[in-house]
């Protein structure tokens, strides 16, 4: 983009630079942190004028040649449009299926059905959890309270304190692909990489540690950070968000107790079936899910760049996202593996982003990684995406305004 354009969309008042679906869901002038699905607050804003080509595996990290505006402006209004019966159908449909499996198989009893039962709850649960996601990006329902009341009391169930989580999010969405300011599974600088002692490395890069990382995440955020998703003082939140934090560990705090009464009227046995197995696969779900997010493209040898400084813009870091097919769980996990368009524009409802991904396709060219299909049923072909990243991608350079991740060849488990 021209340096005389981007000074002209820098003189045009901020609302009406906001394309009309956002302008109708956002404040004009609100900051990203006191939002609860952020958007580009400035939509011109491209990032500053790349000194250096790149080619190959690295191209996309060049500037592309449309704007967020532009992406917008593809995306028919519809999209933008929320439908609280449908949202309630689909979180009915998630609890009758938890409820008809647990029951299932705690009356079947079986060694041979456990195992079954484990991944196929654990799968709910991580349905559960994209409900709750989509209560605090506000596409729920046109209704905060609504949102709100529903994500506590889904989140809660699956053990996430919900505005805890929706507000770290939130700086997630904020600043995806910033390595200074994201949030979650952001790149380890390699000054901060070589502080860290040997568990530390396994438990965040060496597969399959970090797989299980998730409920550590919550209580002590990723490394070089501080704060706890349940402490109303941590400096993930504002003072004004403190009794946020508290109403939704009194939510967690009261399913902890409907846990216990379970576990004396079923016995410790069964909850561990029932409950705590699921629970851990769930935990691998989002982890999965979430990293292959942001790394591991299906090219073996393109590179995801990350930005600092002038280089990052909330547009060049959502587009750095990666959509991913995941055979017969897309529809179980409400469509939570289109990504791209949902990092740009979290409003859309997750059953309008594969319309809304089509639309923005042609604009976004070669930009938009069309995700490899899935042989089958079941994902297998993202196995290896996965290990590749995880066995190559450890840290950043300190320094660099775009930066792509390096190796640590040293990094074994024993």
């Amino acid at each position: 983009m021209a340096l005389s354009s981007v000074a002209a969309r820098a003189a045009t008042p901020l609302a009406a630079r906001r394309p009309a679906g956002l302008r109708a869901a956002l404040p004009a002038r609100m900051a990203p942190k006191a939002v609860a699905a952020p958007a580009e607050e400035l939509l011109g804003k491209q990032g500053a004028q790349q000194q250096q080509a790149y080619e190959g595996g690295r191209k996309l990290a060049n500037m592309p040649p449309f704007t967020l505006q532009d992406l917008r402006n593809a995306i028919p209004d519809s999209c933008f449009e929320k439908d609280t019966f449908r949202s309630m159908a689909h979180l009915a449909l998630d609890v009758g299926i938890v409820a008809a499996l647990a029951i299932a198989a705690y009356n079947i009893d079986s060694p041979l059905v456990w195992p079954l039962y484990w991944f196929a709850q654990g799968t709910m649960f991580w349905a559960l959890f994209v409900v709750g996601h989509d209560c605090g990006h506000q596409s729920f329902s046109n209704n905060k309270a609504v949102n709100d009341l529903v994500g506590n009391i889904v989140h809660s169930s699956i053990m996430v304190p919900y505005h805890g989580w929706r507000i770290s999010h939130r700086t997630h969405h904020a600043n995806h692909g910033n390595v200074e300011t994201d949030e979650s599974w952001y790149p380890t600088t390699k000054s901060n990489y070589e502080k860290m002692d040997k568990w530390g490395k396994l438990g965040r890069v060496l597969f399959p540690f970090p797989l299980f990382a998730y409920p550590f995440y919550l209580f002590n955020r990723s490394p070089g950070k501080d704060g706890s998703h349940f402490d109303p003082n941590s400096p993930l939140f504002t003072p004004q968000e403190g009794p946020l934090i508290e109403t939704s560990n009194k939510f967690q705090c009261a399913w902890i107790g409907f846990l216990a009464g379970c576990t004396v009227a079923l016995g410790p046995v069964a909850m561990l079936n029932l409950y705590v197995l699921p629970y851990w696969m769930f935990v691998v779900w989002l982890d999965v899910v979430t990293y292959l997010h942001h790394h591991g493209p299906s090219d073996p040898e393109e590179e995801v760049p990350w930005y600092r400084n002038e280089e990052w813009s909330y547009f060049r870091g959502g587009l750095s996202t990666i959509d991913r097919d995941y055979g017969i769980f897309n529809k179980i996990h409400h469509d939570i593996g289109t990504h791209v368009v949902h990092h740009l524009f979290p409003q859309i409802p997750h059953y309008h982003l594969e319309k809304a991904t089509e639309a923005v396709k042609p604009v976004m060219g070669e930009y938009y990684r069309e995700p490899e299909p899935s042989p089958g049923w079941f994902p297998t072909h993202l196995i290896e995406p996965l290990v590749r990243s995880f066995g190559k991608d450890h840290y950043v350079e300190d320094e660099g305004n775009i930066v792509f991740y390096k190796k640590d060849d040293n990094l074994k488990a024993l």
